[in-house]
């Protein structure tokens, strides 16, 4: 076991965490933060997709004892005070969902992609969450949200 401290959703954290385990299954299991989903466990699909330090990763690709000393957030840590977050307010008005799986990856993934600038246009948005699938829609409605979110016409 490894002690480590990470701020979670802006709480602090202290956990033992064993070397081999998956900082995924630490926000699941340790932390019961299960809005961040395990897709596919390969990081083909991006439903695990949480911020770090503000960048999107694939939780299903990092251990947790990589995130000690860092500052992630998940889906639970984006509205403020009962009002949802401009990326997850997009995605409700554009009807950016269906199922809702792959949803809180998909919702991080834009986030860092308009925090870095990078949701320019139509084909940069789509360019920018190419690692996160959905298996429900055809992605229309998404690139529509984000683009609102961006600002983007």
């Amino acid at each position: 076991m490894r002690r480590v401290a990470l701020s979670v959703n802006g709480t602090r954290h202290e956990l033992d965490v064993e070397p081999r385990d998956l900082l995924v299954y630490v926000l699941r299991e340790r932390l019961g933060l299960t809005g961040t989903t395990v897709g596919c466990d390969t990081s083909s699909c991006g439903s695990c997709t949480v911020l770090v330090n503000g960048e999107s990763v694939k939780s299903c690709t990092m251990l947790g004892v990589q995130a000690d000393g860092l500052e992630l957030t998940t889906i639970e840590g984006l509205a403020r005070n009962g009002e949802l977050h401009p990326v997850q307010q997009a995605f409700h008005e554009h009807h950016a969902l269906q199922c809702g799986y792959c949803t809180p990856g998909m919702v991080l993934a834009a986030v860092s992609l308009i925090e870095a600038g990078e949701a320019t246009d139509e084909d940069a948005i789509r360019e920018g969450l190419e690692g996160n699938l959905c298996r429900c829609t055809g992605y229309h409605n998404i690139v529509q949200a984000v683009s609102a979110a961006a600002g983007v016409s």
